[in-house]
């Protein structure tokens, strides 16, 4: 099964064990748009510098969490789509996201590949696109690895 991830999503689930199981799932592949990715880097460095600096996170626990992030990457468990590929689909996706234009790229790779999106913002409901939260889908890849 093939989802295009939020940058929302993206960073929350990475931050997580079972986020992070999630991605690894052999029966999902996660895509991002290259603008998402971007913004799910920096998101990510904020939060982790936050955590450091509040001791929630060691130096250590940091750099093991950032190697962890990179292997996902590196391994194409989640796979980073180049702009290029969905570009043509900007002016439709900006159209159905009119609440945030700036998540028209998850909605333009997800026209492009034919694949739902998996996010928890309600910005993305009807724009034409099929939606997974992170439960539902954790749910549905179990009840299918169990058939």
């Amino acid at each position: 099964m093939i989802v295009v991830a939020d940058a929302s999503v993206l960073v929350g689930e990475l931050l997580r064990t079972r986020g992070r199981e999630l991605f690894l799932h052999p029966a999902l592949h996660v895509v991002v748009a290259e603008d998402q990715w971007s913004e799910t880097e920096h998101e990510l460095a904020r939060r982790l510098g936050i955590m450091e600096s509040t001791g929630r996170l060691t130096p250590d626990g940091r750099r093991v969490l950032e190697q962890s992030v990179r292997t996902m990457i590196g391994t194409q468990a989640i796979e980073v789509v180049n702009r290029e590929m969905y570009a043509s689909f900007e002016e439709t996706a900006r159209r159905r996201v009119p609440r945030d234009p700036q998540d028209w790229p998850t909605v333009a790779l997800a026209l492009l590949l034919d694949a739902a999106i998996l996010t928890g913002d309600h910005d993305f409901l009807g724009c034409g696109c099929p939606t997974w939260t992170v439960e539902t889908l954790r749910d549905e890849l179990d009840r299918s690895s169990q058939a």
